[in-house]
């Protein structure tokens, strides 16, 4: 397979009118100009496959025609685009969807809030809720978390480049070790309990612990089921409520809607964003259970939370999830993925690569500094979208649409494999 040679498109106008905070171009070095599904074509018309979906956001792939001619007939029929938080009837029938299809299979009658159209306004909400209904301030979180780049959400996200952009004290957090943190001899539940327990320990009784049942950012981590519920038991005996972020994960990324409920468990608020909104359009969502929704009108609030494209096209995506089809789907196509994965670190086991992730987000982790980051640079130049994760950018991490076609898939996959051989290659030679 050969690197694709087309002359790259000018970056000149973005290095030189926008701010120097732009990160994604400079890795990702065209200027892109068509989408369909899992491909994306630049100006020079070149294809690249993506194994990035939006960060996440683009679950349901780029443009997806099902969506977009339900969001092309609602604009032409001028249905209302902005509306504070005013009813409509595109927010009435996403909500009644949304029960349908999502809340009364599992029994559940949480409480939808619409905090703001982005995960980080999700995540405060849920913050300020849980904060209000407890009267305590701190809020416990987990080593390598990622909750958001507002200052709220920053103070319970642990990557330190990410915190020191906030230019002053992140405060009423304390951080904890995730699962596994310290490998499989540590209980990492009974550190902390026995923390929460010793007056002496300096952790005072938080008003929540959040936590992501698969740490996206933080380095493809996954929690046990058998540790969420044991977190889910410790919250309940302390009167500490539980706040799953799921934005991220949610939207069926690792096989089941919600990342968490292979788990059984039932957190007292669910962060929802990037994906529900099933377009790439923004739309977040904070559900609450009924008892601990104690607002005042307008007590949380924000011009945009009223996004009726996003309630559209959210509500065309939920059709994915009526039946038991797409999740079957997902599980063959992870497994596919899982398989190709092991293939190539089992052909190349001088690289040290190991296997992370769950479901339709995978990674090979690598041991020597700046691999991962090398296989990425690799598979953009051979027409590959993929991303690093962790805390040292350690993870080289696919994330491809839940809806690319298995043909694409297949060439994605070779795609990487003959980047990882190349990086093989590079490092025996070194």
């Amino acid at each position: 397979m050969q690197t694709q040679t087309l002359e790259t498109p000018s970056m000149n106008v973005f290095e030189q009118l926008e701010s120097e905070v732009r990160s994604y171009c400079r890795n990702f070095r065209t200027v892109f100009h068509k989408a369909q599904n899992a491909k994306l074509w630049d100006t020079k018309e070149r294809e690249y496959i993506d194994f990035f979906a939006g960060a996440g956001a683009l679950n349901y792939g780029h443009n997806n025609r099902k969506i977009r001619d339900k969001l092309i007939a609602y604009l032409l029929e001028d249905g209302v685009t902005h509306s504070l938080d005013m009813a409509t009837h595109a927010k009435e029938q996403f909500l009644s969807q949304f029960h349908e299809v999502i809340m009364k299979p599992r029994g559940w009658d949480y409480k939808v809030m619409f905090p703001g159209p982005t995960g980080t306004n999700a995540v405060e909400s849920a913050l300020k809720i849980a904060r209000k209904v407890t009267g305590r301030t701190t809020v416990i979180s987990f080593t390598n978390a990622f909750h958001g780049m507002t200052l709220g959400s920053l103070a319970v996200t642990g990557n330190a480049f990410k915190r020191k952009g906030a230019g002053m004290a992140l405060t009423h957090s304390v951080f904890m070790p995730y699962d596994g943190y310290f490998g499989e001899a540590v209980d990492t539940i009974q550190y902390m309990e026995k923390l929460l327990d010793d007056p002496g320990s300096g952790v005072p009784l938080p008003a929540a612990i959040i936590v992501e049942a698969v740490q996206g950012e933080g380095g493809l981590n996954v929690a046990s089921d058998a540790w969420l519920q044991r977190l889910e038991r410790l919250c309940h005996q302390k009167g500490i409520l539980l706040i799953l972020d799921d934005i991220q994960m949610g939207c069926g990324r690792t096989g089941p809607f919600f990342s968490f409920e292979s788990s059984g468990i039932e957190p007292d608020l669910i962060c929802l964003s990037k994906s529900i909104g099933g377009y790439g359009l923004p739309l977040a969502l904070t559900l609450i259970k009924p008892e601990l929704d104690v607002w005042k009108p307008g007590e949380h609030n924000g011009t945009f939370r009223g996004n009726n494209l996003g309630f559209v096209g959210a509500s065309e995506a939920l059709d994915y999830w009526k039946t038991g089809g797409f999740r079957e789907q997902i599980e063959d196509k992870a497994n596919r993925i899982t398989a190709s994965l092991e293939r190539m670190m089992e052909r190349q086991p001088a690289l040290h690569g190991t296997l992370r992730g769950k479901g339709m987000i995978q990674g090979i982790t690598f041991e020597q500094p700046g691999m991962a980051e090398r296989l990425c640079e690799l598979a953009f130049a051979s027409g590959l979208i993929l991303e690093t994760s962790g805390p040292c950018s350690e993870v080289a991490k696919l994330m491809p649409p839940l809806t690319i076609e298995n043909s694409t898939l297949e060439q994605g996959l070779q795609i990487l494999e003959h980047c990882y051989n190349q990086l093989a290659e590079e490092a025996a030679s070194a």
